[in-house]
């Protein structure tokens, strides 16, 4: 497990720097100097050199991309070509948002798709299995954003019973009205994601109600419930978890759009906010921290599923098996 765990970090780590590589030149390649930011619309050439030399985009790419990643290995994420404000301290803060609209709306998911999907693979000769996967199909097929508006006609401008959106300017200074500025976000993501998630663990359930091991230890005696927990839900659990690591990536990416329906301060607003600023300083910073989260929420479900799976550790070479 150990020479596992290392080979993994070091797969994990290439894969960190070729992201990089690749996010740097993307946003090079895309139309525009970043000293723009920095000019006029009737700058001279003299100030556009001026600019060109502030931001270092008058040197080759090979120079610029070792100082940024040489920055980045001390966590110095830069500065702000519009607000002069480091960069890290602004994300650290829109985190503060981002991250907890994530895991709430993550845990809302798993509370719905892990009985929705268990009902609906057990009992998928009933009208209620038939029903949950139908509506699972349908949950797929719409689109955040409209749940989102459905959700706040129903319940701010109609019930009046809740935020439209925003959050509190002391942030997390009063916890209640921070989590009730959250509650449709947070409901929005929640029910579009347990779809997917419902599928996924109606599916695996199948498989295991279908799986001989099953079949033998019902025959032996043991119940249907004694036989799925002692024998089916390890096995069960294995293709889930790593769903559900993609599943959580997918959530925190996909929050920049709700973060944009609701007005939310967080890291999807800062970064629609530096692509039409054209501050490349905010959106290299914001991509390098999302891109950091995916890739340490995927070596964490990776890892999880070996601890889980014995046969995962087992690996068989032309010497055997060790």
């Amino acid at each position: 497990m150990t020479v596992y765990l290392l080979r993994r970090l070091a797969f994990l780590a290439i894969s960190f720097v070729i992201a990089m590589i690749v996010l740097f030149l993307l946003l090079r390649v895309l139309p525009g100097d970043p000293a723009n930011a920095l000019l006029s619309v009737n700058a001279t050439p003299e100030q556009i050199a001026a600019a060109q030399a502030q931001v270092g985009s008058d040197r080759p790419l090979i120079e610029q991309f070792f100082d940024w990643f040489g920055s980045l290995a001390t966590l110095d994420l830069g500065t702000s070509f519009i607000s002069s404000l480091p960069v890290g301290p602004e994300i650290a803060a829109r985190m503060a948002v981002t991250i907890p609209l994530t895991l709430l709306s993550f845990a809302l998911a798993l509370l719905i798709a892990l009985p929705a999907g268990f009902v609906a693979a057990v009992r998928s000769d009933r009208w209620y299995g038939v029903a949950l996967s139908g509506f699972s199909q349908l949950g797929i097929a719409v689109p955040v954003f409209w749940v989102g508006i459905l959700l706040v006609n129903v319940f701010a401008v109609n019930l009046r019973i809740l935020p439209s959106g925003g959050f509190p300017r002391d942030d997390w200074a009063n916890p209640a009205d921070a989590l009730t500025s959250l509650v449709l976000p947070v409901i929005t993501i929640g029910l579009v994601m347990s779809a997917s998630l419902t599928r996924y663990i109606r599916s695996a359930t199948l498989d295991v109600i279908g799986s001989d091991y099953l079949r033998s230890a019902r025959a032996q005696g043991a119940s249907f419930g004694g036989a799925f927990r002692r024998h089916g839900l390890r096995n069960g659990s294995v293709p889930v978890i790593s769903i559900l690591g993609i599943e959580l990536a997918t959530t925190f990416l996909g929050a920049v759009v709700v973060e944009s329906v609701f007005a939310l301060p967080g890291l999807g607003s800062m970064l629609l906010t530096a692509i039409q600023q054209h501050d490349y300083p905010n959106i290299q910073g914001i991509l390098f921290v999302s891109t950091l989260l995916v890739l340490l929420i995927g070596f964490a479900a990776d890892v999880v599923q070996r601890f889980i799976d014995p046969r995962l550790r087992v690996s068989i070479s032309g010497n055997g098996i060790r």
